[in-house]
């Protein structure tokens, strides 16, 4: 295993890039995901309603309606047709994930990410014990689970209990039930499952994978024959299961990340000191330069703690 595992996670990238570069894309995350939050709240709190609504549903400017194409399919199927405006708004969201990414949402987007990122930080600053980690394929299992409640109930299911929607309401109505599902949320991360919420339970993250598995944005490891196995990447990636096939792969395998669950968040983009990942689309076909291994020093199996 690389020495350099035992430096804290992104201390190379710090010093070879500069801080800016190597936390960019979270900080731009951030100021994403403070913008669209900023404005659903612009409203409610200064009476500046250039954004009525929320992420499950908005009208911007009385113009442009914007509709979660999730909970859309959810009122569909418990027999409630969209009005029209609802119906295009969910088309207009969808044909914009579908192309770009669908967990784009996930990192860029929902306002839950920092929460979950927080309880991931601060379960690796404590060195806290894995915990038990359900089953990739239990976020679908729930997102049939919240359609089939749909159905049976003749409602929308998921906004009883959508952790989403329950901080847009807790911070325009303070102090509250929905503060402790957030809560909850944060402390399932941090104690009971390391990154449980995101990456193993929740349907919303299930859905906007399926919705852009053919996405065309994508990371790729082109540049892994510089792969100095820092593992640094492996740490901070929300979906960690994503980088070995692009990272790992013999040379005739694709450098790109085509897996549903990468998250486009670009924090393996952030960390890496030597630069082996970059922002891409689907059809880049530019092979990755073969590498060469240090036989006395093969790459290692796991990496550092997420």
């Amino acid at each position: 295993m690389s020495d350099k595992t035992a430096l804290p996670v992104g201390a190379e990238a710090i010093r070879d890039k500069g801080y800016w570069l190597a936390y960019r894309f979270l900080i731009l995350r951030r100021l994403s995901q403070s913008f669209f939050l900023s404005l659903f709240l612009l409203g409610p709190w200064f009476g500046i309603w250039w954004v009525k609504g929320n992420l499950s549903g908005s009208l911007t400017f009385n113009v442009l309606p914007l509709t979660d194409p999730f909970i859309s399919l959810q009122s569909i199927v418990a027999g409630h047709w969209p009005e029209m405006t609802a119906l295009i708004g969910a088309l207009i969201v969808g044909a914009v994930y579908a192309l770009i990414g669908g967990r784009v949402y996930c990192s860029w987007v929902c306002p839950i990410n920092p929460v979950t990122d927080a309880a991931s930080w601060l379960h690796r600053k404590l060195d806290l014990p894995k915990g038990w980690q359900p089953k990739r394929g239990t976020k679908y299992f729930m997102l049939a689970m919240v359609l089939g409640v749909s159905v049976l109930t003749g409602t929308v299911a998921w906004e009883f209990v959508n952790p989403i929607s329950m901080l847009h309401r807790g911070l325009i109505f303070g102090v509250g039930f929905a503060w402790a599902l957030v809560i909850g949320v944060f402390l399932f991360d941090l104690v009971l499952a390391r990154r449980g919420w995101c990456g193993h339970l929740c349907p919303v993250g299930a859905f906007y994978g399926l919705l852009g598995g053919k996405s065309l944005l994508r990371v790729s490891a082109l540049e892994r024959a510089a792969c100095d196995d820092c593992m640094d990447c492996f740490a901070v990636c929300p979906e960690m299961q994503v980088i070995t096939p692009a990272l790992r792969g013999k040379d005739a395998d694709s450098p790109l990340i085509l897996s549903p669950d990468c998250t486009n968040c670009g924090r393996c983009i952030d960390v890496c000191s030597v630069n082996v990942f970059h922002f891409t689309h689907r059809f880049d076909e530019t092979p990755a330069p073969g590498r060469v291994r240090d036989r006395t020093n093969p790459a290692p199996k796991v990496g550092k703690a997420a």
